[in-house]
């Protein structure tokens, strides 16, 4: 079997597309996987580190408003189109993945015109402007909330398949993570960052919240501050917290690079609202505390988080309101209350897709066998 998977930018649309391809090779050994990505996204650096093929088009994401940028930019994506379609023509590829973002719009289409099935996954309880154009085109689009299917026309074939994440962070196990960071197997956990950047609305709350937080509870903390603020975090939290900032109770980090780790030993997850972490919350059965990024493309993010908080498996802070107080209320009540922490982590473990990546495999395969 032959595979291209398109999609790229930010890690949301590309890590998706690694894990799925793993798992076809899991069941495929001989299968060709080949990715189509930019050389200015994220993809150009994470897809060839984990082992795959990476070719190139021309492409960059649209700008809504009129102007001569945007004239240039169709120009690419229209040329991106027949770069994406000598690709095919090469490979003679069985099935094209895309999963979103701008470079999944030419290769798709290409697929399209050239005959070839094709499978787009949404990753967003909002689907992107995207993957709402691709849809109309598409064999089947895989959805990972089961609200994002009023966003298509009734003739687009959905399936519910979750948003797919590393075998690790589902197999970790929580005694692996405490040993890991040398943490207490008798406290609770707090695991808190704002993405691979870190977030500094969450960093700026954070250290006004620990201090209190950390010395009226018998608490563990993991923080991810992201590289741009670890220093000055540090320095707060050392004139702050006393020698609590020194001890093996709290965990300052610029990045964390065995999140699997991490999460396997959280009680508590406080971040932003991306797709990856959703999936890895929910495919932990975790509680959370949101505060989704308001400058997310189409405000994405404040509909995932939205969308976990009507589950009853997260509370959610928008940007605007929070204060050191509002996320220390929102600790206290879960943290403090053993029922509302288990009732969140049940909601949290229903909304948990653990087996999308099998799931979307069988599309894959399914597809490239003539029938979905």
């Amino acid at each position: 079997m032959k595979l291209i998977i398109a999609g790229g930018g930010t890690g949301g649309h590309i890590y998706p597309g690694i894990t799925v391809a793993k798992t076809v090779l899991e069941r495929i050994p001989e299968a060709e996987i080949v990715f189509v990505g930019t050389r200015r996204g994220l993809e150009a650096d994470v897809v060839p580190r984990e082992g795959f093929e990476l070719l190139f088009i021309d492409v960059e994401g649209f700008r809504r408003k009129l102007s001569p940028e945007t004239l240039a930019t169709a120009y690419r994506a229209f040329k991106g189109v027949f770069q994406a379609k000598a690709i095919i023509k090469k490979l003679q590829p069985d099935v094209v993945v895309g999963t979103g973002g701008y470079v999944s719009g030419p290769v798709v289409l290409a697929a399209w015109l050239s005959g070839i099935p094709t499978l787009i996954h949404e990753q967003n309880a909002l689907p992107g402007f995207t993957t709402r154009i691709l849809s109309r085109i598409a064999d089947v689009v895989a959805l990972t909330y089961p609200e994002s299917a009023k966003y298509f026309s009734k003739n687009v074939k959905t399936s519910l398949t979750g948003n797919p994440i590393r075998r690790s962070i589902l197999q970790t196990a929580r005694s692996q993570g405490l040993a890991a960071f040398h943490l207490d197997s008798q406290m609770s956990t707090v695991l808190v960052f704002g993405g691979s950047q870190g977030a500094r609305a969450i960093n700026k709350a954070m250290v006004r919240v620990l201090p209190t937080m950390m010395k009226s509870r018998d608490l563990q903390v993991i923080y991810q501050t992201g590289r741009r603020d670890n220093d000055w975090v540090k320095k707060e939290l050392e004139a702050n917290c006393g020698g609590i900032s020194d001890s093996r109770r709290l965990i300052v980090l610029d990045y964390i690079y065995r999140m699997d780790y991490a999460i396997a030993c959280a009680d508590l997850v406080i971040s932003r609202a991306g797709a990856i972490s959703i999936a890895e919350i929910t495919g932990r059965g975790l509680p959370s505390i949101l505060i989704p990024l308001p400058s997310s493309a189409e405000g994405h993010q404040v509909k995932n988080a939205e969308a976990l908080e009507e589950a009853g498996a997260a509370l959610v802070i928008h940007e605007k309101d929070l204060t050191p107080e509002s996320l220390l209320r929102a600790i206290s009540r879960i943290i403090d209350d053993e029922n509302q922490r288990k009732y969140m982590a049940r909601k949290s473990c229903e909304l948990g897709r653990p087996k999308a990546a099998d799931d979307l495999a069988d599309i894959v395969v399914s597809l490239a066998k003539g029938h979905a």
